[in-house]
Parts: structure tokens; sequence; C-alpha cells
């Protein structure tokens, strides 16, 4: 089972089962079973999070306003 937790203002926090990928699929190693993945684009550890949404004022809610997106897998 994988959990990913969406902090306010902050990173996703992924724990549990989980495979990283690049975008042309390369795993990515991430070195321990919970990773904080960045969410403002500034971290000079992408994908990971180094603390800079803080300094960079990133401000996003952990909830969702608008509906989730439909899922695009054959029905």
């Amino acid at each position: 089972m994988t959990d990913v937790v969406v902090y306010e203002n902050g990173p996703l926090l992924v724990r549990g089962d989980f495979t990283l990928l690049t975008p042309d699929g390369k795993e990515i190693d991430p070195g321990r079973a919970t990773v904080a993945l960045c969410r403002c684009g500034k971290s000079a550890i992408k994908p990971f999070c180094d603390g800079t949404h803080k300094a960079a004022r990133f401000r996003a809610e952990a909830g969702r306003e608008t509906p989730a997106p439909r899922s695009r897998e054959p029905e």
C-alpha cells in the first residue's frame, strides 16, 4: 500500500511501496521508504523536497476545490 499526503504549502509525502520514474521511464532510487516530493519547483534536489518552498513562499491548498480529473483508462 502507498500513502500520499499533501501538505498545505509544502511537499507531497509518499510512503509505502512505490517506484519513482523519470519521464523516460528510468527508475529513481529514493534511498528510503518515505520521501517528500517537491511541489513548488524550486528544490535543488528535484524531484525531492529540500525545504525551499518556505523561502519561495509557495502556497497551495492541501484539499481539492475542483473535481478530480476523469480517468483516461478505457471503459
